[in-house]
């Protein structure tokens, strides 16, 4: 059976078993989860540029893992998940080692999770990539809500943040690409989590130091902490859009600059190729055929121009390499860059970073130059590129219709 058409009947089977089967107070461990965990996974995939039975598997597994809800518990629901997609790919005569790789998968997600191949590691990390993307208060909420519905566990917003704490803390993700793309997101929930709870204790010890005092100082002081929190959590959030945003925005510079290297290598390839051609066969048999010098000059200075243009569209840029501490006290270095700091000293550069991140203004002024400048670059690259696939396209129409021309002058009358 076609991958697509099996993941797809796969979908609407699982759908449908979600929508049929499975307790609406499932407010988390529901569809909408499993197709986060799909989309997680496929990035994942991607990433590794996973292939073949290994990605056909852990996308199954993606599908399948939570299926085992509908028996109505969470208890050994992975084991129960093994049998559902173990009975639907039989039916569907899928292969026995893709089945067993769906199998071991599944299982690798029951906790404390222990993945021991690539496709496991991948869906525990994406079982739990909530942790590391904005998401993470939503479906926080989410799980308690299903906690309080389904096994009538009520758990304070105290006791449940320090559960969090204590999971976050003890958590890992095993991929890459989890600990570079999610865990740095994770770490700023842990953090704010932290800084919460270190700020409840306080408000506590405030409120009962205040209850001596008489309750109008009481309602003052707790008017006071609310509105402070008010602040901390709005200038929270806006910290962790910034970061988003830049952290979006530098992966969209990077990836355009690759491709912008990949097609460009393409041109230098398919150029290289044709002048070797020419110059291999085609020049050696000039002397025979006169009327075809002409063009065979064009296309050789067509494809050495879309070579020369190509080749300028990757060529590297390096600047001095050096800065001051006058540089750094005043702003004007950007040491988010390589080429502004590759020739001095560690200690220096040391200095140098500490002093900007202990300066807000200075830290987002060099974030916003970093993109400004790969932007300026980008706009190069793609500007010499698409001059080169310009030389090529219209420089191969004008020496194929020369060629032409001279095979029609050159006949025989």
């Amino acid at each position: 059976m076609n991958e697509e058409i099996l993941l797809q009947d796969t979908k609407q089977f699982v759908t449908g078993l979600f929508e049929d089967k499975v307790n609406k107070a499932f407010f988390f461990h529901n569809v909408r989860h499993t197709q986060t965990v799909v989309k997680a996974v496929e990035d994942m995939a991607l990433y590794y540029q996973l292939s073949g039975q290994d990605r056909l598997a852990v996308l199954l597994a993606a599908w399948f893992h939570d299926t085992g809800y509908s028996r109505g518990s969470a208890e050994s629901h992975e084991e129960e998940s093994v049998r559902i997609a173990e009975s639907y790919l039989e039916k569907k005569e899928i292969s026995p080692s893709v089945i067993d790789k769906v199998k071991s998968s599944i299982r690798a997600t029951k906790m404390p999770q222990s993945p021991a191949s690539l496709i496991e590691q991948i869906i525990c990390d994406a079982d739990l990539s909530h942790l590391g993307t904005d998401d993470f208060d939503k479906e926080s909420k989410l799980l308690r809500k299903e906690l309080a519905a389904v096994y009538n566990k009520e758990i304070s917003k105290k006791d449940w943040r320090k559960e969090n704490i204590q999971f976050f803390q003890s958590h890992r993700y095993f991929t890459d690409y989890g600990r570079t793309r999610l865990e740095p997101v994770k770490q700023q929930h842990l953090l704010e989590m932290l800084n919460r709870e270190k700020e409840k204790d306080t408000e506590t010890k405030n409120k009962k130091g205040e209850t001596l005092k008489g309750p109008e100082t009481v309602t003052v002081k707790a008017s006071d902490n609310v509105k402070s929190e008010k602040d901390k959590l709005k200038e929270s959030r806006t910290e962790r859009g910034t970061a988003t945003m830049f952290r979006i925005m530098s992966d969209n510079h990077v990836s355009l600059s690759q491709m912008a290297d990949s097609k460009a290598n393409i041109m230098i390839s398919v150029n290289t190729i044709v002048l070797s051609i020419l110059v291999s066969v085609l020049f050696g048999k000039l002397q025979y055929y006169p009327q075809f010098i002409i063009p065979t000059i064009i296309l050789a200075s067509v494809c050495l121009g879309a070579i020369i243009f190509a080749i300028l569209a990757t060529r590297p840029n390096i600047t001095r390499g050096t800065f001051s501490k006058d540089d750094v006290q005043q702003k004007k270095v950007n040491l988010l860059f390589f080429g502004n700091f590759h020739k001095m000293d560690l200690p220096d550069y040391d200095w140098a970073m500490k002093e900007m991140m202990n300066d807000r203004e200075y830290l987002y002024g060099s974030m916003i130059k970093d993109i400004y400048f790969l932007g300026k670059v980008l706009a190069k690259k793609y500007e010499r590129l698409r001059t080169s696939y310009t030389v090529f396209m219209y420089g191969l129409i004008t020496a194929i219709i020369a060629f032409i021309i001279a095979a029609i002058i050159g006949m025989p009358s």
